[in-house]
């Protein structure tokens, strides 16, 4: 699944706001769906960061690339979360519009 957020803060902003809530966005992962889940962020390169979600057995790995407009993620749906791909989308949308507020 790709999923794309246009934005207006240019590469750098978005790559610092990212920077400064990684910690706090791995710490609070339960909290996104009211149980327990991990989440795994690490920088591939310095426009693109690695994703990796666990929850109720599933692993769902990710990339998030910055460009200078939009955030592009990309989402690999394991096979048997395909009933749950709306609410992974909704809940990567609503995260990634807070980090541009």
């Amino acid at each position: 699944m790709r999923l794309e957020i246009p934005h207006s803060l240019g590469k750098a902003e978005l790559r610092r706001r990212i920077a400064a809530r990684i910690d706090t966005a791995e710490a609070k992962a339960g909290a996104l769906i009211g149980g327990p889940m991990a989440l795994a962020l690490h920088w591939i390169s310095e426009d693109r960061l690695g994703v990796e979600a666990s929850a109720m057995g599933y692993t769902v790995p990710a990339t998030l690339d910055l460009t200078e407009t939009t955030m592009v993620f990309d989402v690999t749906i394991p096979n048997g979360l395909g009933f749950a791909r709306r609410m992974i989308e909704g809940m990567i949308r609503e995260r990634g519009e807070k980090l541009l507020a």
